[in-house]
């Protein structure tokens, strides 16, 4: 999956979980982006099943998670409010690990309530 932000593209490998699925089938996708630390997240309306799915809280750099609550895509390029002096990053709410970005090096930049695109890449 390819990820469009103002501050570049960045490319993602998502897993074979029903919520990957769901996403891949709604692309292309339009966003707006919320941003806590290193953390950008942003509501998909997916009917996805994640029952069983384990969830977890820390994370790692470039981790791309599924927060079922609010049905939101997350993004983890750095620390976060809740993260420990080893700098990982912490989910205030446990999430789904669906995917990882190898490079997400200056998605940081991308800025709070910008646009996000979400596209097909092969």
């Amino acid at each position: 999956m390819k990820i469009v932000t103002k501050s570049g593209d960045y490319f993602a490998e998502l897993d074979d979980s029903d919520v990957s699925n769901a996403i891949w089938l709604s692309l292309p996708f339009r966003a707006d982006i919320n941003m806590m630390g290193g953390e950008i997240y942003f509501e998909m309306p997916l009917d996805a099943r994640n029952e069983g799915a384990e969830r977890i809280t820390v994370l790692e750099k470039g981790d791309i998670a599924w927060w079922p609550a609010p049905g939101a895509l997350c993004i983890f390029f750095g620390p976060t409010p809740l993260s420990g002096e080893d700098g990982k990053p912490v989910s205030p709410f446990p999430v789904i690990k669906i995917g990882h970005i190898d490079d997400c090096e200056g998605i940081g930049d991308s800025g709070d309530r910008q646009r996000i695109l979400l596209e097909y890449a092969f």
